[in-house]
């Protein structure tokens, strides 16, 4: 059909039917949708490699019949120089659209929109890495972040003694780059392909004189000095320990309940207290809600980790350790004990090995008796070696 404004009022979609394509035959590519509403907008239709695309050209009743057929037109032309109209128009709006879409808003709405799902500390770790790698670049356009960029600033951040961080920043970046991608707001991700090293797990477990060193060197009162302790006690992680509550501790003190919005997997996790873990608390000072608060006057957590790991280091002369090798030091001697693997994990709140996959769909027992038993054999072992006594003063006969 010849498009005329006159056959283009008199257009109407057929009963049944969202909407109806007419095509003109003066200028090939031009169309007309009328949908059932009765609204009519023009449209340029072409094929880019085999395929059809189309792209809006506006209302009928705000475009000439004349203009449209002018811009279908230069768009067949584009066209004809093997040029994909489409994917210019949207490189365009991107270009538009990312001056103003600084790194800072692309984390800011990450934030707020991707990662109010996730677990809180997922989501404050993310954005709080990105932001201190990049700094100073969060006023820029998040496009004008190059590849060499992201490169150069993880570089910098591994030579600086942190290859695992820069690792996990690339990977941050990676995805809240692929989710702006997916709400067509970027048109890149220069987190892609990085090459980035590999960071090689740490295998260091403290042998049983270190252990005991570190416990003896941890004897004064102090937030950090029972910390150390109560990792070395329970086997959990370091932020778990340190953001420990009163309110988290059975009035006993016989049981520890943390919250899934403390875990690292999100699982609430119920950790026994051997006896030695209860004689600590007992002789840690109620400051607060916080068992191990900081020496800030707001009672906040503890966080002068640099410091006080390398004061300790100095007092024991005990080195090239962290606070993490604890949990591995942990799981090795609950193996060593005979601790069954599958204990040894619900103590760890792992969610991995023996408790993934189908097996841990239908697991259902909680071990509470189990690990309380293997709990209570560790805190007697760091006792005894603490103590100076040979650790098979203390073996104790866990039930199979």
């Amino acid at each position: 059909m010849k498009l005329t404004q006159n056959r283009i009022a008199g257009l109407k979609c057929p009963p049944g039917q969202k909407d109806k394509l007419v095509f003109d035959d003066e200028q090939h590519g031009l169309g007309v949708r009328v949908t059932a509403r009765g609204s009519k907008t023009y449209l340029a239709q072409y094929s880019w490699h085999g395929q059809k695309r189309r792209i809006p050209l506006g209302s009928c009743s705000a475009l000439s019949l004349a203009k449209a057929r002018d811009a279908v037109r230069a768009i067949m032309g584009d066209v004809a120089r093997s040029i994909d109209p489409k994917a210019e128009r949207k490189q365009a709006r991107l270009r538009a659209v990312g001056e103003a879409y600084t790194l800072e808003k692309l984390l800011a709405d990450w934030q707020a929109l991707h990662l109010a799902g996730k677990r809180p500390r997922y989501a404050a770790e993310t954005t709080r890495a990105l932001r201190k790698a990049f700094g100073g670049y969060l006023d820029l356009p998040a496009a004008n972040l190059s590849r060499s960029l992201v490169v150069k600033t993880l570089d910098a951040l591994a030579r600086k003694g942190s290859p695992a961080m820069a690792r996990q920043t690339a990977s941050y970046g990676k995805t809240a780059y692929g989710w702006a991608i997916k709400r067509d707001v970027l048109a890149a991700n220069p987190f892609v392909n990085l090459p980035v090293a590999p960071t090689l797990p740490r295998e260091r477990v403290l042998t049983d004189d270190e252990l005991a060193t570190i416990w003896r060197a941890t004897d004064e009162p102090g937030p950090f000095n029972a910390i150390v302790r109560m990792l070395i006690l329970t086997g959990q992680r370091r932020n778990e320990v340190a953001g420990m509550t009163w309110a988290e501790l059975s009035d006993d003190l016989a049981i520890w309940s943390l919250p899934g919005s403390r875990t690292k997997n999100g699982r609430a996790h119920i950790v026994p207290l051997s006896a030695p873990a209860q004689e600590l608390l007992r002789s840690a000072p109620r400051l607060g809600a916080l068992v191990f608060p900081g020496a800030s006057v707001k009672g906040g957590p503890f966080n002068s980790w640099g410091k006080a790991k390398a004061d300790l280091d100095a007092r024991s002369g005990v080195t090239n350790w962290r606070l993490h090798d604890l949990r591995r030091t942990v799981a090795t001697g609950l193996q060593r004990l005979g601790v069954r693997l599958e204990v040894t994990e619900q103590v760890l709140n792992h969610a991995s090995g023996s408790r993934a996959g189908i097996v841990g769909i239908y697991q259902r027992h909680d071990f509470a008796a189990e690990k309380r038993a293997g709990l209570e054999a560790w805190g007697a072992h760091v006792q005894a070696i603490a103590e100076g006594r040979a650790a098979s003063d203390n073996v104790i006969t866990l039930r199979t």
